[in-house]
C-alpha cells in the first residue's frame, strides 16, 4: 500500500471509529442494549465494507493505473451487492434494533466519506512527474535548449 493510500485510509477510519463509538454510545442511550448492539455491527460493518475498497483500489494502482477506476467500480458494485444481502439476511433479526443499525450505516458512511474528502483534499499530490535521471532532456533528444535571451533575440530576426 502506497503511503498515501495508508494516510487516506487511516484519515477515514479513525473518524469514523470514533463515530462508530458515539453511534454506540446513542444506540445505548435511545435502545438499550439492542441499539448499542445495531450500531455497533454497522460501525464494523462500515469501517470493513470501507477499508476493502481503498486497499482494492490501492493494490490495483500498483498494477496499472486504468486499473484503480475499474477496481474502484467493482468495489463498490460489490459493496452495493453485499449491503442488499446483509439487510436482506438480517431483515427480521430481533438481536439488535435494525433501526439503529441502518441510522449508523447512513451517518457512519456519511463521516467515512467526508473524512477521506478531507484528507484527500489536504494531501498534496504530484500532478506532473519530476525530472529524474532516467527522463529525456531536451539536450539528449538533440532539441536545442532555448533561453529568454534567443527568443527576445530570434524576435528581432524576423523580417516583415
Amino acid at each position: 500500500m502506497q503511503s498515501s493510500d495508508a494516510r487516506i485510509l487511516r484519515g477515514a477510519a479513525i473518524p469514523s471509529g470514533l463515530a462508530g463509538i458515539a453511534a454506540l454510545l446513542v444506540g445505548l442511550l435511545l435502545g438499550g442494549t439492542k441499539g448499542a448492539l445495531g450500531a455497533g455491527v454497522a460501525a464494523i460493518t462500515v469501517i470493513v465494507f470501507f477499508s476493502i475498497s481503498v486497499v482494492a483500489v490501492s493494490y490495483a494502482s500498483k498494477i496499472s493505473p486504468q486499473m484503480m477506476f475499474a477496481a474502484a467500480v467493482f468495489s463498490y458494485l460489490a459493496k452495493v451487492l453485499v449491503m442488499f444481502a446483509v439487510v436482506a439476511a438480517f431483515q427480521d433479526v430481533t438481536v439488535w434494533d435494525t433501526e439503529a443499525f441502518g441510522w449508523s450505516v447512513i451517518g457512519l458512511t456519511l463521516v467515512w466519506i467526508a473524512a477521506e474528502i478531507r484528507v484527500t483534499l489536504r494531501t498534496k499530490t504530484l500532478y506532473v512527474e519530476p525530472t529524474g535521471s532516467d527522463t529525456a532532456t531536451p539536450a539528449d533528444s538533440g532539441d536545442a535548449v532555448r533561453t529568454p535571451a534567443d527568443n527576445a533575440a530570434s524576435v528581432g530576426d524576423r523580417s516583415p
